[in-house]
C-alpha cells in the first residue's frame, strides 16, 4: 500500500448506532490516498466489531483498540499512530461530504502559510438541533477568512473540531493533544494561535455535525462555561496581555465578572471595569471601579500600556462594542480582544 498523504483520525466511543454511516462517508472521498485510524476508546458496545468489519473490508482501515481512557488519551494515541503528513479529524457520530478532503487539502496546497483548514458545518437531524447550537454554528460558520478567525479566537471555539484538517508539523510544534481540564479542541486552537499558526476555512458545507443530547460538550465538565474561561484566561495571559500594565474589562455583568476572577488569578493587572449601566456605573467590582463608557477615552490615556477585553455575552453586543472602539482609534487584536 502506497504511503497515504492524509491520515483521518477518528476516536469511537460507543459509537455503534452511528460509526458506520460516518465511516461510510470518509472512506467514500473522491480523494483516496489517505489512512483512517479508528481509536476505540474501550466500548462497551458493538462499536470495535463495527470497526473490524470495516478494517476487513477496506485496507485503508487500522483499529486501534486501547482500554477507556477519555477523548485526549485516545486522540493522543491515535495521532502517535498517524504517519501521514495531514492529519484530517473526524468524529464517529457525524458525516462527511464526499469531495471534503480534496477541497481542504487543495486549499492547504494553494495557502503553505496555513496550518489548519476547517469548513463550514451543517448541523443535523434538524429536529434535535437546539437554539443555543444553531447560533454558535452561525457564528462559527461566519468565520472564513484568516483575519476573522484570529480576530474572534478568543469568543469561543471558531472551528468545529471534526472538520479540521491540520498539518502534522505544526501539532508536533505545539505538544498535540493535552489535557488542561478544559476542552481540548479550544486549548489546541489556542496553544497554535499564540505560535503564530494560521488558520483558513473552505467556505463551504463539507461536514455534517450531529447533535445529541449525549454529546461530550453536553456531558463532560471540561466543556461547562467556567472551564472554557479557565481556557481563555490562561492564553490570554500568555498571550495579549504579556507586556501589559493595565487591563479594562467592558462589561460588568456575569461574563465579565467571571472571566476576571480567572485573570485576576493568574496576576492580570485589572484597573476597572467598563459598562453602560447606570445601576452599575459608580460601584466597585473586584476591587476596581465600574466606570462609565464615557469615561473611556480619558481612562485609557491616562494608563500605562492598557489593553482592553470586550466581555458582554448578549447577542449584537459585540458589533457595537467594535464600533464605539474604532470610533476612538482603537485596533482590535492590538489593543483590545473580543472575549464573548
Amino acid at each position: 500500500m502506497p504511503a497515504a498523504a492524509i491520515s483521518v483520525l477518528m476516536p469511537c466511543y460507543n459509537a455503534g448506532a452511528t460509526v458506520d454511516e460516518a465511516l461510510a462517508s470518509i472512506l467514500n472521498q473522491t480523494r483516496t490516498d489517505f489512512e483512517l485510524i479508528a481509536v476505540d476508546d474501550g466500548s462497551t458496545d458493538d462499536t470495535r466489531r463495527h470497526l473490524e468489519t470495516w478494517a476487513q473490508r477496506d485496507r485503508r482501515v487500522a483499529v486501534l483498540a486501547r482500554p477507556h481512557g477519555g477523548l485526549v488519551n485516545a486522540l493522543q494515541a491515535g495521532l502517535a499512530a498517524c504517519r501521514a503528513p495531514l492529519v484530517a479529524r473526524m468524529d464517529a457520530d457525524d458525516r462527511s461530504i464526499s469531495d471534503r478532503l480534496e477541497k481542504q487539502v487543495d486549499l492547504l496546497e494553494s495557502q503553505p502559510e496555513a496550518a489548519v483548514v476547517g469548513c463550514l458545518v451543517e448541523p443535523f437531524p434538524p429536529q434535535d438541533v437546539r437554539q443555543g447550537f444553531r447560533l454558535y454554528v452561525e457564528w462559527l460558520n461566519s468565520l472564513v477568512t484568516p483575519q476573522a478567525i484570529a480576530r474572534e479566537i478568543f469568543v469561543e471555539s471558531p472551528l468545529a473540531h471534526a472538520s479540521v484538517v491540520m498539518r502534522r508539523d505544526w501539532l508536533e510544534r505545539v505538544g498535540g493533544y493535552q489535557d488542561r481540564g478544559w476542552p481540548e479542541d479550544y486549548d489546541l486552537w489556542l496553544r497554535l494561535h499564540l505560535a503564530g499558526a494560521r488558520f483558513a476555512k473552505v467556505p463551504e458545507v463539507l461536514v455534517g455535525w450531529r447533535e445529541h443530547p449525549v454529546r461530550a460538550t453536553r456531558t463532560d465538565r471540561r466543556y461547562s462555561v467556567e472551564n472554557f474561561l479557565r481556557a481563555k484566561a490562561h492564553y490570554l495571559t500568555l498571550g495579549p496581555l504579556v507586556g501589559r500594565e493595565s487591563l479594562l474589562i467592558w462589561g460588568a455583568g456575569q461574563m465579565g465578572r467571571r472571566l476576571s476572577k480567572h485573570l485576576l488569578r493568574g496576576g492580570a493587572p485589572l484597573r476597572a471595569f467598563i459598562d453602560i449601566d447606570p445601576a452599575k456605573i459608580g460601584r466597585m467590582r473586584r476591587g476596581v471601579p465600574i466606570v462609565a463608557v464615557e469615561e473611556l477615552p480619558s481612562l485609557w490615556s491616562s494608563l500605562a500600556r492598557p489593553v482592553l477585553l470586550a466581555a458582554v455575552g448578549s447577542r449584537g453586543a459585540r458589533g457595537l462594542i467594535r464600533t464605539q472602539l474604532a470610533g476612538m482609534g482603537l485596533v482590535e487584536t492590538q489593543d483590545w480582544w473580543a472575549v464573548a
